[in-house]
């Protein structure tokens, strides 16, 4: 008893190691990616890159997103202790992915109206200027990719050293963390668009190109952000009733009381944490004995689901 309550702490501990150094380590990539962000818009205007515009403004929506979840991570450390919010202040991450996913695809709007009346309009590029900036831009983006991976591996490797095999076990991944890492990886993709678009135009006159692959960018902005709705809407709603612990708490309930013909009549399982789950369920038995303990044990190693609510209703050997 007293090695799985030092387990659990030390468990615990690492965890809130891991939230720490992500908080650090988004709230540094914001601040290079905002600093990025501004070099490239002035510059797209400056040199008329659309697609240095579109990579700039691409930029600004991930400054705007993992500045979200430096502010998540934040206020879910700020209200940590309020009993206000009954299963924990995760959610305001998951808030923080939607409001950012929200923002992505207005950004895509406007990328592909600026790209569209480039194409419509042309104007002349300077772009052996608007080179630089962009490989600058590039370096930055994979030095922050950097910076989210070192955080995101560490936090990785706490939840494999755990032993469960869940992929979403209980510390095994951060969705704030991987939302903003994947937002970097992203942002990477569309300077090397803009890279593509600026070296076609400068060596080959294919001044086309450039508005081309704002529009290319704004499709990869708006299916990112598609992406990061269904997964966020998804927390958000407690649409998770497919989830494989859903059925391997009802196998464990009725195999492990199989000999008192225990059947579970109602289950409902939702995420209320990164990897973490609440469950409500109730069982139909014909034991006059069974006691929620029990049917709780039978779940016991699926150390994910950290609220459990258990109804037990009998019915007589006659029936």
């Amino acid at each position: 008893m007293h090695t799985h309550d030092l387990s659990g702490w030390q468990h615990e501990h690492r965890f809130q190691e891991d939230r720490h150094e992500a908080e650090r380590s988004t709230r540094l990539v914001m601040w290079i990616t905002a600093a990025a962000m501004l070099l490239e818009i002035g510059a797209g205007w400056w040199f008329n890159s659309m697609a240095l515009l579109a990579d700039g403004w691409h930029m600004s929506s991930h400054a705007v997103a993992i500045g979200l979840s430096a502010f998540a991570y934040a206020a879910a450390r700020r209200y940590a202790a309020d009993r206000r919010f009954a299963f924990g202040t995760w959610k305001i991450e998951v808030l923080g992915g939607f409001a950012s996913a929200l923002f992505l695809l207005g950004v895509a709007v406007l990328m592909v109206v600026g790209s569209l009346e480039r194409l419509w309009s042309p104007a002349p590029i300077h772009y052996r200027e608007a080179m630089v900036v962009a490989v600058a831009g590039l370096a930055i983006n994979l030095l922050c990719a950097k910076l989210l991976g070192g955080a995101h591996h560490h936090h990785h490797d706490h939840g494999d050293h755990h032993g469960h095999h869940h992929e979403d076990a209980a510390h095994g991944h951060d969705l704030n963390l991987r939302s903003a890492y994947l937002h970097v990886l992203a942002d990477a993709a569309t300077s090397v668009l803009a890279i593509l678009a600026l070296a076609g135009g400068w060596l080959y006159g294919w001044a086309w190109l450039d508005p081309m692959m704002g529009i290319v960018g704004a499709v990869l902005v708006a299916s990112w952000a598609r992406g990061l709705l269904v997964e966020t809407g998804k927390v958000l709603l407690d649409r998770e009733m497919d989830h494989p612990v859903v059925d391997e708490i009802r196998e464990g309930v009725e195999q492990g009381l199989a000999e008192s013909f225990t059947r579970v009549a109602d289950l409902h399982v939702w995420r209320v944490g990164q990897g973490a789950y609440a469950c409500a369920l109730t069982v139909v038995t014909h034991s006059p004995t069974l006691t929620a303990d029990e049917v709780r044990a039978t779940f016991a190693m699926h150390e994910e689901i950290r609220h459990s609510t258990i109804e037990i209703q009998r019915c007589d050997d006659s029936a």
